[in-house]
């Protein structure tokens, strides 16, 4: 079951695209290495730093080490919050109209997505869609 599961991560962490694994890869392996080992020994930190390593490259999200400091970011720039009626979650569709949405600086290494604030929360959205894909806490 463990050799199993350590080859399927393993085989996702290696067919990810090339740009999106430059992206959060290493800390996400990283992070995911040392949270598989305390919760499972060293078989953890294997099949966690695979799934770390897959986990934090795909999407174009920020990585964990990058939040605060893109939230502190986002915020010193005092945009005007959207009131939006529902819930704020990864997947909400946002309005075609009303919202403004900026770029992400490159320092950030996000590409293909934009930021903006809704009901004073930082999101992360993809552009075509409108579709919250991360939330900044």
């Amino acid at each position: 079951m463990k050799t199993k599961t350590l080859i399927a991560a393993a085989a996702l962490a290696l067919t990810l695209p090339v740009a999106a694994q430059a992206q959060g890869l290493v800390r996400g392996a990283e992070r995911g290495a040392q949270e598989g080992a305390d919760a499972a020994g060293p078989i953890g930190g294997i099949v966690g730093g695979a799934v770390g390593a897959a986990t934090g490259a795909v999407g174009g999200l920020l990585g964990v080490d990058d939040r605060p400091r893109f939230r502190e970011y986002a915020t010193s720039r005092r945009v005007r919050s959207y009131d939006y009626n529902g819930d704020i979650a990864v997947g909400t569709v946002l309005p075609s109209s009303g919202v403004t949405y900026y770029e992400v600086p490159a320092e950030y290494g996000v590409r293909g997505r934009r930021y903006t604030v809704v009901n004073d929360r930082v999101v992360l959205v993809d552009p075509g869609s409108r579709r919250i894909v991360q939330v900044i806490e």
